[in-house]
């Protein structure tokens, strides 16, 4: 299995990569493919360019971080050769050349490492949106379906040996442009589209969500994207804003139909945009953070217990371990079987555990702002060890 978290994963992707782009592959079928696998809508449901084997258990957060590798090498593929270590250091080289001033996800990348482990540094920070854990969780799937925007910035790197100046400004001030103005065509707003809107302020880099013209079509300039690639993503992204609240009135599939002829697209791509969306959502709604919301607090501890089930398994032995070296520690957890802890004790439990915590490399989620909201769960899942009348505890604090 390929462990997309750990060290060494990308040489392993090469290594046992099923399916690759042709050098002849047609832009039109390359953008058909990565958007059949979800990638383009923020979630990766398939994964078929490897053997199922080789993704068994990977969170969703793993899956769009190969998926983006997947579709950052099948646009090198196409567009120069198959040559995974050429690749490599052509999408560093990207990389550094599209960092903006004062963003840092690449100064944690050691440049005496190998090339690849260079490339999994920058593609485990390219995404998480930023350092709060809580922000993280709301606009995860936004801020996933965003992400296509480095493959295209990427072919862009390719063909000009360069990024265009402002490109990115003007790819995402488009892309958040048709998500409201699609939002705006709707007759009422639901609590899905109120989401969006958040989402894509919580999402977006090198903008600001209010200095959009929403209504606007034509000031966004959507002549200025030429490629095939670039059109359909548009047309997407706005078909997906439409289909937030899980259906589409006549007036907004009008508006697709419309978006695409000034896109210079047919209207074969206008349905099957349409319908690309709609069949995805059907297979996939019930797998989906989004399509579940009910309200934010439910939505990001859904999210959140998933990651905290998924590191308490992959360092239970090392979290048993500390957590019997702490005698004062397990001291309190007994008593808080018998009795409630007072507020000086809860605080000293919650003080050891996050000691505990710096120990574990991969629990150090719980150190970074909005972490210790997650402690409850952390105690939830731990094995066996604690009470359920301490999680009762803890919960009435958090």
């Amino acid at each position: 299995m390929i462990n997309p978290s750990a060290s060494g994963w990308i040489d392993k992707y090469f290594a046992r990569l099923k399916v690759q782009f042709p050098k002849d592959t047609a832009p039109h079928d390359f953008y058909k493919t990565v958007r059949d696998s979800g990638f383009i809508y923020g979630y990766v449901a398939v994964t078929d360019f490897l053997e199922e084997k080789e993704t068994k258990g990977w969170t969703a957060e793993e899956a769009i971080k190969a998926a983006l590798l997947n579709s950052l090498y099948g646009m090198y593929s196409i567009t120069e050769s198959t040559d995974a270590k050429a690749f490599t250091d052509k999408a560093i080289a990207f990389y550094e050349h599209m960092a903006p001033e004062g963003y840092s996800f690449l100064k944690k990348v050691l440049p005496a490492s190998p090339k690849s482990h260079q490339l999994e540094d920058v593609l485990d920070e390219r995404i998480k949106t930023n350092d709060n854990i809580i922000s993280r969780n709301f606009s995860h799937i936004l801020t996933n379906a965003l992400l296509f925007m480095d493959v295209l910035a990427f072919r862009q790197y390719l063909i000009n040996g360069h990024i265009p100046e402002n490109y990115l400004k003007k790819l995402e001030e488009t892309v958040v442009g048709l998500a409201l103005a699609a939002l705006n065509i709707k007759s009422k707003k639901t609590t899905y589209d109120d989401l969006l809107i958040k989402l894509f302020e919580a999402s977006v880099r090198y903008t600001k969500v209010t200095k959009v013209a929403a209504n606007d079509i034509e000031a966004l300039q959507l002549s200025y994207f030429e490629s095939e690639p670039e059109r359909l993503y548009l047309l997407d992204i706005a078909g997906m804003a439409i289909w937030s609240d899980g259906a589409a009135e006549q007036a907004e599939i009008e508006f697709l139909y419309t978006l695409a002829a000034r896109l210079n697209l047919n209207e074969q791509a206008a349905a099957e945009s349409i319908a690309g969306f709609d069949v995805f959502i059907k297979l996939y709604r019930s797998h989906i953070p989004y399509f579940k919301y009910s309200n934010p607090v439910k939505h990001f501890y859904d999210h959140a217990s998933q990651n905290v089930m998924l590191l308490i398994n992959r360092n239970r032995k090392r979290l048993i371990k500390e957590l019997s070296n702490n005698g004062e520690l397990m001291l309190l957890l007994t008593h808080s079987a018998h009795r409630s802890l007072n507020a000086g004790e809860k605080k000293k439990v919650k003080k050891q555990l996050l000691e505990i915590c710096k120990t574990v490399p991969s629990l150090t989620i719980f150190l970074l702002p909005g972490g210790s909201l997650l402690l409850p769960l952390l105690i939830k899942f731990i094995p066996q060890l604690l009470p359920s009348v301490f999680n009762e505890n803890l919960d009435e604090e958090a």
